[in-house]
This record gives structure tokens, C-alpha cells and sequence, in this order.
């Protein structure tokens, strides 16, 4: 089995989405992560779910989750709505992180290796100029290493 035959078509999105769209991209489809791509469709990096609950969520209560636990439910319901007008940009992480892409031919293995080496739920797949034909999610990986 090739990367081709696990790719599955995949929300993307820019630098430029608002980050409030992207949470609710996350959300609503339940996905690990988004890839964001360039102007062309050229994955270019991923957005792990929990970096959108970094910005979302207050240093205080990172730092000291027991914090956390002063802050009533309806009150902590709305720290999503701290990512305001910010964009998908704001939400990357600082540090550099390589780019999990795999090209259509790589085997189950390849997949795996690059996405455990990258520490990523998901890989992007794309053809000869770059651009993205699908991405492989960790637990559809996970399934067909598992037989299941």
C-alpha cells in the first residue's frame, strides 16, 4: 500500500484564516491538525489542535493548571474567544518544525517514520510540484498497520 492509496482529501488552510475559523475547522471535523499551504495549495506547514489551545488558553492557566480550577465553567467556556481577530499566522509555532510531506509512492513505513520523526498526527501528500493530493492522519495510519 503507497501513500496514494491513503490519502484522503484534507481541509487546508492559509496564514491569513482567521484563527477562529481554524478552531472551528478543528472542531467541527475533529481533526488533529490543519495543513496550512501557500497561495498555490503547496503544504507549507502543520497546526497542531493544541497550539490553538495555547493561544487560547492563558499563560497563567498553562503554567499552573490548578489555576485552571478557580475559573467557573461558563467563564472557561468563553477562552476560546481569546484568539479575536488573530490569525492563523499568530497561532504557528516559534521553532522551525519539519514539514511531514511524503510523496504518493512512499510505503506504510516511510509514512510512519516521517510522521513519529516530525512528532505529527498527520503528513500531507503531494505530487511532483509540491502540491498537496491528500494527507494520511494517524489514526487512518494507525488502522491499516493494525489490520483494522
Amino acid at each position: 500500500m503507497r501513500a496514494s492509496d491513503l490519502a484522503v482529501p484534507f481541509p487546508t488552510v492559509g496564514v491569513d484564516t482567521p484563527a477562529l475559523d481554524a478552531a472551528r475547522l478543528l472542531a467541527g471535523q475533529n481533526l488533529p491538525g490543519l495543513i496550512v499551504v501557500d497561495s498555490v495549495g503547496r503544504p507549507k506547514t502543520i497546526l497542531p489542535g493544541t497550539q490553538v489551545l495555547r493561544m487560547a488558553i492563558p499563560s497563567y492557566c498553562q503554567d499552573d493548571p490548578t489555576l485552571a480550577r478557580v475559573i467557573d465553567e461558563a467563564a472557561a467556556d468563553l477562552f476560546i474567544r481569546n484568539v479575536g481577530d488573530r490569525t492563523v499566522a499568530e497561532l504557528l509555532p516559534r521553532e522551525h518544525r519539519e514539514l511531514p510531506v511524503v510523496d504518493p509512492d512512499a510505503t506504510v513505513l516511510e509514512i510512519a517514520a516521517v510522521m513519529a520523526r516530525a512528532r505529527s498526527p498527520l503528513v500531507a501528500v503531494a505530487g511532483k510540484d509540491q502540491r498537496m493530493l491528500g494527507a494520511i492522519t494517524l489514526d487512518a495510519l494507525l488502522d491499516r498497520m493494525l489490520g483494522t
